[in-house]
């Protein structure tokens, strides 16, 4: 395959574009042990095995619309804000009632399919999501720090990465509850982390593609190194990363998990694109 370009800027038609960001392959630390919450822990090594395009933010009302015939869900109106009050079902299956007869990626998959040869849509998984998050491959693991880590448990997430994506302060990258007016805010108005993805860190929690399993990380441990993990287990609730305006600065960390019914809609969750490999 011929080398990916660094971004790829995705058209939808003439009204709407939606920027991603490649992310390399690489090692880094899932998890945080220092965390008050038991589902961060243990940390352990996840290996991304395939490059894949992320969402330079999450998607907008804009894009939403120009994928969904104008449908706009949205409380905080503004093409340029983050689309909320939009469902894992909606998003991902589509069917939950006559708002959204068909879902979101089968109609961006179908009407404005990507221009990256084999790779489509999708939501991120959760490591996906925390890779990019906490930096990607600008941030990944050396081989030195890999067999550290499996020999010592050294060195620590809390050592390589910073509580928020980008930034040690959340007020520099993200729309939270002290900051936020009590309301979404357009993209791109932080700082960027490493990678130069914009509100990681709060503004509109944001859906992944596994479902929730506070023993996941557990499972992933024993591996030693796990590769692209991906909960599949039928639960009751779908994950949700990054915190919001609504919350307060502890449930925007980048290793913070969440979650909720799949057919939840509110005012703080949205989502972010990745553009991957077909599977």
């Amino acid at each position: 395959m011929p080398k990916l370009p660094k971004k790829y800027n995705h058209l939808l038609g003439s009204v709407a574009q939606y920027p991603m960001i490649l992310v390399e392959p690489g090692v880094f630390i899932m998890g945080d042990n220092q965390s008050e919450y038991d589902d961060e822990k243990p940390e352990h090594l996840v290996e991304i095995t395939q490059p894949f395009y992320i969402g330079k933010y999450p998607v907008t009302q804009a894009v939403w619309k120009a994928v969904m015939q104008e449908h706009n869900p949205s409380q905080f109106v503004g093409g340029c804000r983050p689309v909320e009050q939009v469902s894992w079902q909606d998003i991902v299956e589509g069917g939950q009632d006559d708002s959204v007869p068909e879902a979101f990626l089968d109609r961006l998959n179908h009407d404005f399919p990507s221009q990256v040869p084999g790779y489509h849509f999708r939501l991120p998984t959760e490591a996906e999501w925390e890779y990019a998050a906490k930096g990607g491959h600008e941030t990944a693991l050396s081989s030195e720090h890999i067999q550290s880590f499996l020999k010592n448990s050294q060195p620590t997430a809390a050592n390589l990465y910073t509580t928020f994506a980008g930034s040690d302060q959340l007020k520099e990258v993200g729309w939270y509850s002290q900051n936020s007016h009590s309301e979404t805010k357009h993209v791109e108005q932080r700082q960027p982390n490493e990678l130069g993805l914009y509100d990681m860190s709060g503004n509109v929690e944001e859906w992944c593609l596994d479902w929730d399993d506070t023993d996941f990380y557990a499972k992933c441990k024993e591996q030693g190194v796990v590769q692209d993990p991906l909960n599949v287990e039928v639960g009751l609730l779908r994950v949700l990363r990054g915190g919001s305006w609504i919350n307060g600065a502890a449930y925007c960390r980048v290793s913070y998990r969440f979650s909720w019914n799949p057919t939840y809609r509110i005012a703080y969750l949205g989502f972010r694109l990745v553009l991957a490999p077909v599977q």
